[in-house]
């Protein structure tokens, strides 16, 4: 049968005002962690000085204050090469969290679709603001 060590991943780039995110998303994202859905893979900070000076943290070891002592357990995942072409995207004076998730929920069921010779041919993500105006409007339009 085949064994993964992980899940499938998910890589998430999230820019935010100012120098780092606020203790409210890295607490959110610690109790993420903390159900063992998703695992923290990398986690690396840029944070983008008004003049364009680049600046990037990978956290490790001891882990990123505020994610209830997460460790990222690969990191580095995140190559220098996708960090600097991510970096591109932050705004001056502005910072973004470049986090590498394993979907741990997923793991066995990527086994088992590689043990049957399955394949995932297409995966989306659709962002939950979207999700929720679409669901909000189509509320709205059956109260009509």
């Amino acid at each position: 049968m085949t064994h993964f060590r992980y899940g499938p991943v998910e890589l998430h780039v999230v820019g935010f005002p100012g120098d780092a995110p606020s203790p409210q998303v890295l607490g959110a994202l610690g109790d993420l962690l903390d159900t063992g859905l998703v695992r923290l893979l990398d986690f690396i900070l840029v944070t983008k000085s008004e003049d364009g000076a680049v600046d990037v943290v990978e956290i490790e070891g001891d882990g990123a204050p505020g994610l209830n002592g997460a460790v990222p357990l690969a990191a580095g995942l995140v190559g220098a090469e996708d960090v600097e072409s991510l970096a591109e995207s932050v705004a001056p004076g502005a910072s973004a969290a470049i986090v590498a998730l394993e979907l741990a929920y997923q793991r066995e069921l990527a086994e088992q679709l590689g043990a049957s010779g399955g394949e995932v041919l297409r995966s989306e993500r659709i962002p939950a603001p979207i999700v929720n105006a679409v669901l909000d409007l189509a509320e709205q339009e059956e109260g009509d």
